[in-house]
């Protein structure tokens, strides 16, 4: 039971802070939404209000994950790596019906992934997937003897394995970070803060799409996607990311910059998912999270904001 004890690093105040402001955008955008539903009904107040729910879902995830103990953190994010690849594994057209043998060496890769990360043996960390198993998933693909289409299963497995379990494992890896004298929060503050930026990227780039969305940004992709809801998306968040900053050791300007990016690449997973959902021709990965399909329909923009983060971070101020 002492794995689900709090960790002594929620009594930290920068993070019960921002676990504060996390709750109370959620309560006020609930009962903002529910004030407007009686006096205005909508179907984009509708669609407003079913992601809220869903958000209160992913909050809830984040935080307890960040206020238990480490290892019951580093099992939460492992299970959210399985989710996700399990669910793009499912709904892949490039794999052929043998290759799914070949999967269960994807989902090994989980456990030491994550026992890597929660050890903090980061030379080993950051090779494990891109090198050890970039090599072994093709050689195991060769030795069935099945040379037909054999050149996209080694694409698409390896491929799979970076995007669902060793981009989302950095967000994982810090919590090992290193305490660094002067910095309270530490990972806990970090791992907040860039789920947090991510989020609410997420948040206002689809808020600001739909009160002044007009042109489409690449709309054979995501028709969806405006420059409006961008940009204001990417001002919003960098904004946030500034004045949020007491959760890191970023200056002023790492801070701008940092935000700046974090919107940038959460865009990048975004319209990354939305192009292989439009290959696979689904709305949603999945029904997981009501209002917001599946795991990787939520996830997305983190698959690539996880690793962009980390090693700003990494290489700013612990090398």
């Amino acid at each position: 039971m002492k794995f689900l004890q709090l960790d002594r690093y929620v009594q930290n105040k920068e993070v019960l802070i921002i676990i504060g402001i996390i709750l109370g955008i959620l309560v006020f955008a609930t009962l903002l939404f529910f004030i407007l539903g009686k006096i205005k009904p909508g179907e984009k107040l509708n669609e407003l209000k079913m992601r809220t729910k869903s958000w209160w879902v992913m909050a809830t995830i984040f935080v307890l994950a960040t206020i238990l103990h480490p290892i019951v953190s580093f099992i939460a994010f492992g299970l959210l790596s399985f989710a996700a690849l399990r669910e793009l594994s499912s709904i892949s057209k490039n794999v052929r019906d043998e290759d799914r043998r070949v999967l269960i060496w994807c989902y090994l890769a989980i456990p030491i992934q994550y026992y890597l990360a929660y050890n903090g043996w980061f030379n080993i960390f950051i090779i494990f997937i891109p090198v050890m198993m970039f090599v072994w998933i093709p050689f195991v693909l060769v030795i069935r003897g099945i040379t037909t289409e054999i050149g996209r299963a080694m694409s698409v497995l390896p491929t799979q394995l970076m995007f669902t379990v060793f981009s989302i494992s950095h967000l994982a890896y810090l919590l090992s970070l290193p305490e660094i004298p002067g910095f309270n929060a530490g990972g806990r503050g970090l791992l907040l803060y860039v789920v947090f930026l991510t989020e609410i990227n997420d948040v206002f780039q689809f808020t600001w799409g739909k009160l002044l969305g007009r042109n489409k940004i690449i709309e054979k992709i995501s028709p969806n996607k405006t420059w409006e809801g961008f940009v204001g998306g990417l001002i919003t968040t960098t904004i946030l990311a500034y004045f949020l900053r007491f959760l890191t050791p970023f200056t002023e300007i790492e801070s701008f910059i940092v935000g700046f990016l974090v919107a940038c690449s959460g865009f990048v997973g975004d319209i990354i998912v939305s192009a292989i959902k439009r290959d696979i021709g689904l709305k949603d990965t999945g029904t997981l999270i009501p209002g917001h399909g599946g795991i990787l329909d939520r996830i997305d923009s983190l698959a690539i904001t996880a690793p962009t983060f980390f090693y700003l971070v990494y290489n700013l101020h612990y090398v």
